[in-house]
């Protein structure tokens, strides 16, 4: 099988799609897959389009890329949308229709959460051929081997990491969090360390800031603390909590978006007003937590060991699915895809 990711992986610190990236290419390489991350090979099984809005140095190709490539170039590979993205993330307001409008061409969509699945089809997503497969993190690289458990007297360190400085990441808990250090019930038996970029103008007083990590430094980092907190918002498909529990990190997470659904079982929900009586809970019931760690599902091979299984079963229904092509049918809208014009070419 030979598949195209729509990505240009970046190999620096990134945000979670570059490293599902680096991850899903090197399980298909250990599979004997064939990857490539362009259109140009003319014997592509599988089209991952990845992430569609070409401003954007992540991506490869868009719909408009992928429409040429079937008509002009002949190809028969089967085009397969992963969603990873709304507007509801960042507050934007043209995401979710241009994510749409890229799906038109897709013989199937893959969903980062069921939070995000739910979403975008309560707004008329247009794939009906759906399913969820949720993000993990590479277990080669975040690895809890190395992890030192909180001893109950010892500071409890907290951390937190994001690549993004957007504000919707959380940075009113993590500021809160910096005043819970130097005051209160949790002065002296707290320590916070945020890892990567900050908003401009932000800064914190008593806690840590180091730039961004990536790879086994920023897995030895997160290890070196006791619990995880990600207070991001509407989060549609995270693997930052992933990497941190594969670390083996229990998790202080904001009950918003997918974070739930991935972080369930696996350390406390908070709310706007409750973030420092689940701070006590999980001081009260840390070791319970961290116990449940080595059991968390959601790792790279998992994730990736899906998209295999998806990608098979959909060449065992090739025939049928070229055939249910609704677009080829549309020449106003091919004619508009091969020209490159309207609006979903942003």
């Amino acid at each position: 099988m030979k598949v195209s990711i729509g990505m240009k992986l970046q190999h620096s610190p990134w945000g979670g799609g570059n490293q599902f990236g680096h991850a899903f290419a090197k399980y298909l390489r250990n599979r004997n897959h064939e990857v490539c991350f362009d259109l140009a090979d003319k014997d592509i099984d599988i089209i991952l389009l990845a992430e569609p809005r070409r401003d954007l140095r992540i991506s490869a190709y868009s719909e408009y890329d992928i429409v040429r490539k079937i008509i002009l170039g002949r190809s028969r590979a089967l085009i397969v949308h992963r969603v990873n993205e709304c507007d509801e993330r960042k507050g934007t307001t043209d995401v979710n229709e241009r994510l749409r409008q890229a799906a038109k061409c897709a013989d199937a969509a893959v969903f980062v959460s069921n939070w995000l699945k739910d979403l975008h089809n309560a707004q008329g997503f247009p794939c009906r051929q759906q399913v969820v497969i949720h993000n993990g993190a590479d277990r080669d690289i975040c690895s809890s081997q190395g992890y030192r458990p909180w001893n109950g007297s010892e500071p409890l360190r907290l951390v937190t990491h994001h690549w993004s400085s957007h504000p919707m990441k959380g940075f009113h808990f993590y500021r809160y969090i910096d005043t819970l250090l130097d005051s209160g019930e949790f002065k002296g038996i707290l320590e916070y360390t945020y890892i990567g970029n900050l908003p401009e103008g932000f800064s914190f007083t008593r806690a840590r800031h180091l730039q961004p990590l990536y790879g086994l430094e920023l897995a030895a980092a997160l290890r070196h603390h006791h619990v995880y907190v990600t207070a991001s918002q509407n989060e549609p498909g995270p693997n930052h909590q992933n990497e941190a529990a594969c670390c083996g990190l229990p998790i202080l997470y904001l009950q918003s978006g997918a974070l739930p659904e991935y972080c369930e079982g696996f350390g406390i929900g908070f709310t706007e007003t409750t973030f420092s009586e689940k701070l006590r809970e999980m001081m009260a019931t840390y070791h319970q937590y961290v116990e449940k760690m080595r059991h968390f599902p959601y790792t790279a091979q998992a994730m990736s060991m899906q998209y295999e299984k998806l990608f098979q079963s959909l060449l065992k229904r090739k025939k049928e699915l070229l055939k249910n092509r609704q677009w080829i049918r549309r020449p106003l809208w091919l004619l508009r895809m091969l020209c490159g014009t309207g609006s979903s070419q942003r």
